[in-house]
């Protein structure tokens, strides 16, 4: 058996020299190495904005989604989206688990990957089912998870479909519990979507009696959603790409002190601004949307005069699996919700 890098570089075919995710073709024959992981996949969830990126191409049409997705792996041994660079998760059960693996797991687990798909070696052999709604794909196939690769055990006390629709923002949850401080003023952007709700019910929890947290939806019917779980304390329905527009009402809403930590979980493009100018002056912006454009943000936050720490969105927070998942089991109507609508 053939020994491998414990970060899949042995299955980079082009460019030679970087990493599994940068790379532009990675080797997905399921033949494994000595420390890989084999996995027989149930379902894949696409992040949000790779999801919507491919609905968009293909017209909302069903069949030319299935087009999209299986020439992307085709063409590059994966599921990263050339469009937008991301990728998702899956849920799948272990099938081989090769002799110089270091791990807890054993043939026979049900996991769920917490890297990303724009680096696993991944063949899809059918699509099943399409979930546009939740961005969740069906499919018989293979996924091979590097010795570097997280993963959680899927809970037994919750159904599958619902614990990956939550692992797959586990990132923005658990950096919101790091990031967020008795007394804060937290803005949550996008906070009707489902990364969004995870992240005011964590702001608000952290925030504590003293915060104040502030929900901005992109519609009505989001900005409802939060509302009626009642998961903060302001609750705005604004356009994120209007900067001006956001910042003034997030200036009335904190009588013109702004916000300690702006939390930005949209994902389309163009809503960097909005929460740079949402941010007082030393204060925090995490970017955890995929459709964040580095130039952009370094660029207009110079351009503005803001002197304030801008995190880029890390899907691996220490814990974020337990967090998220214990956020679901604390909160009834939230998980009631993601039961309804992600799982």
């Amino acid at each position: 058996m053939k020994k491998g890098c414990p970060y899949g570089t042995h299955r980079v075919i082009s460019p030679k020299g970087v990493l599994p995710q940068p790379a532009d073709v990675i080797d997905n024959t399921m033949e494994i190495y000595d420390n890989e992981v084999l996995i027989d996949v149930k379902t894949l969830n696409i992040d949000s904005a790779s999801f919507t990126e491919i609905e968009k191409r293909a017209g909302g049409n069903i069949e030319e989604i299935k087009k999209i997705m299986l020439g992307i792996v085709e063409k590059a041994g994966k599921h990263k989206n050339p469009w937008t660079g991301s990728g998702g998760m899956l849920i799948g059960t272990v099938k081989e688990i090769g002799p110089a693996y270091v791990g807890d797991l054993k043939v026979g687990d049900k996991i769920a990957t917490l890297v990303s798909l724009s680096l696993t070696p991944l063949r899809i052999d059918e699509i099943l089912e399409i979930r546009p709604a939740i961005d969740q794909v069906d499919i018989k196939g293979q996924a091979i998870l590097f010795q570097s690769g997280i993963y959680a055990k899927l809970p037994t006390d919750m159904p599958e479909g619902l614990a990956l629709s939550a692992l797959d923002v586990a990132g923005a949850p658990a950096q919101t519990a790091k990031l967020v401080k008795s007394g804060n003023t937290v803005v949550v952007i996008g906070g009707g979507g489902k990364s969004g709700l995870l992240c005011l019910y964590e702001a608000k929890k952290r925030a504590g009696v003293t915060g104040k947290v502030i929900c901005i939806g992109g519609s009505e019917k989001s900005t409802t959603r939060a509302r009626n779980l009642n998961l903060a304390d302001e609750y705005v329905t604004a356009d994120a790409t209007n900067a001006i527009d956001v910042y003034n009402k997030v200036m009335e809403l904190t009588k013109g002190k702004l916000a300690d930590v702006v939390i930005n979980c949209v994902n389309i493009e163009n809503t960097e601004m909005a929460s740079i100018l949402s941010c007082k002056e030393r204060g925090t912006v995490y970017f955890f949307s995929m459709a964040t454009s580095f130039t952009k943000a370094a660029l207009g936050a110079e351009g503005v005069g803001k002197d304030i720490e801008m995190i880029v969105g890390n899907g691996y927070c220490k814990g974020h699996a337990e967090i998220t998942l214990q956020e679901l089991r604390e909160c009834e109507p939230l998980r009631k919700l993601f039961q309804e609508m992600y799982a």
